[in-house]
């Protein structure tokens, strides 16, 4: 074990060496360096960015027209725009920009950028565009609805929505800020800039990108001039590191200020002398889903009997101890119109009980996407185990994050073990993913876990949806997200397990760092060292 552990911590420092660090030494006070598995990621540019790690990249390098930030996530405050003013009979916003926001370039953020950047995401009509699109937004009519008169930006948008729907909208990723001068002096080929973005930035965040290496680095340099502020350190480094083990070795050797992937184990293992842990609540929710794709998979008698082979508390009190809690529906516990019942435990012969009076026939043999990292695998294998006590025997494929989410968006796997966090923070983010899919064709790609999955989800739940996103009674909108929630937990081919908590190690001269509810609201900008 020793000399395992010996060879281990010289390969993580040899990492480190070539593309951080001299190795076993302590990091510039003006540095932060985090350890962090951010394989996941697909693409930077906010117009497609679409994946965890990705949302807290765009977070820290791009402002939005109103955005949460670090001083309370929590809280809608400005951004791009320092005052607003609604008018639900009109169906408009208008915004009147701050006069000190400069992009990296050193170019002013100007009214035409923000409407440069609403058409861009909806006229390249990449993964994210959607969430800008429920404004009835369309590559024809968008410059009609968003218009610049001077320093004034006006939004006008389609459907009954509430203002405040709307502008929960316009603080999303999609959203961003980006220099249009930047931007289209870099198009190739009529891409608007996108191969470009998705190497660099053009924003004008806290942090600008100063390298981006997939599946290895992010280089990020502090915006001294940001409206709001210099951050707390120069510059900010996050180092792709897969492995928890090697995580943990190099956040204790001093290698890293922070580690943001350790197992529940390694948690407790940590000198607290010398090292912190945060933890901080999130919305993303863990679930199990069966493509209906997969013909072993379609009938409800193997959803419900699902429910009942996941070993829950097994899960919570060992190998995700701390990381998460058993949540069985689609909105995270916490937020307005949670459902927080949990009426499934693990129950071996009530699951066989409910297959053989189906008349289900077993053993059934399919694979099981996973990401390839802690906790998933684990978590995988757990679900392997209890399962295949019903006659249900999962193949896992593991992958990385990027892999299994092409995969996933592909619709060419047959089960998968994911998470998802909402687009903003509204219910109907995550109704929209887990209770809708009107056209479940293979043509109308949709950004959403029920059309991954093939689910033709029933017309009288698809109506609900639409119906909650209109109702302009708050209580009882929330009632009905409530009751989306009871529908989709009952009877789908996903089955919603945990809710997740985030534990950040650090350095104890590490503070500063704010961690909300999803990654679009990670902040680095108040983080020093002592």
């Amino acid at each position: 074990m020793r000399l395992f552990k010996t060879a281990l911590l010289a390969s993580a420092l040899a990492l480190t060496a070539g593309t951080l660090l001299p190795a076993s030494a302590a990091t510039p006070p003006q540095m932060l360096v985090v350890a962090q598995n951010i394989d996941d990621i697909v693409a930077i540019d906010p117009a497609q960015a679409y994946e965890f790690s990705s949302g807290e990249l765009v977070t820290n390098v791009y402002d939005r027209l109103v955005q949460y930030d670090a001083e309370d996530p929590t809280v809608l405050a400005d951004g791009i725009a320092e005052s607003w003013e609604t008018d639900a009979d009109a169906k408009t916003v208008t915004f009147t920009l701050r006069d000190d926001a400069v992009f990296h370039s050193g170019n002013p953020v100007r009214a035409e950028d923000v409407v440069f950047s609403f058409e861009r995401v909806i006229k390249l009509n990449l993964t994210p565009a959607f969430i800008l699109a429920q404004l009835g937004w369309t590559p024809e009519n968008v410059l009609e609805n968003v218009t610049a008169d001077g320093n004034t930006v006006t939004i006008h948008y389609a459907g009954d929505y509430s203002p405040a729907f709307v502008l929960n909208v316009l603080a999303s990723r999609p959203a961003s800020i980006v220099d249009k001068e930047t931007v289209m002096a870099n198009e190739v080929d009529g891409d608007m800039g996108n191969a470009w973005l998705n190497e660099n930035s053009a924003g004008s965040g806290p942090y600008s990108i100063v390298s981006y290496r997939p599946a290895e680095l992010i280089r990020l340099k502090a915006n001294s001039d940001y409206f709001k502020g210099a951050p707390g350190t120069q510059s900010l480094i996050i180092k792709h590191v897969a492995e928890a083990a090697t995580q943990q070795l190099l956040l204790e050797s001093g290698d890293v200020d922070m580690a943001k992937n350790l197992t529940p184990d390694q948690i407790e293992s940590l000198d607290r002398e010398a090292l912190k842990v945060d933890v901080f609540p999130q919305a993303a929710v863990h679930f199990l889903s069966f493509n209906q794709k997969t013909e072993s998979l379609t009938p409800p008698a193997v959803w419900e009997a699902a429910r009942y082979l996941v070993d829950y508390e097994g899960m919570t009190n060992s190998i995700i101890k701390g990381q998460m809690e058993v949540h069985q529906a689609f909105w995270p516990k916490g937020f307005p119109g949670s459902y927080d019942e949990t009426p499934f435990t693990y129950d071996l012969e009530k699951a066989k009980s409910i297959l053989s009076e189906a008349g289900i026939e077993t053993p059934i043999t399919v694979t099981l996407d996973v990401i390839n990292a802690a906790p998933f695998t684990d978590m995988a294998q757990s679900i392997q185990a209890s399962f295949a006590e019903a006659g249900i025997n999962f193949e896992i494929l593991p992958g990385t994050g990027s892999q299994v989410i092409t995969k996933y968006r592909e619709r060419s796997h047959q089960a998968m073990l994911l998470y998802w966090g909402p687009d903003f923070m509204d219910p109907h983010s995550n109704a929209k993913a887990f209770a809708y899919n009107s056209d479940n064709s293979d043509e109308n790609y949709a950004a959403t876990t029920t059309w991954r999955n093939a689910w033709a989800v029933p017309d009288d739940m698809n109506q609900m949806t639409n119906d909650a996103l209109t109702e302009a009674d708050p209580d009882k909108r929330l009632g009905m997200y409530v009751e989306l929630q009871k529908r989709v937990q009952e009877n789908s081919p996903i089955v919603i397990m945990f809710q997740a908590a985030y534990q950040v190690a650090m350095g104890k001269n590490v503070n500063g760092y704010v961690n909300g509810a999803t990654s679009d609201f990670v902040y680095y900008r108040l983080v020093s060292k002592d």
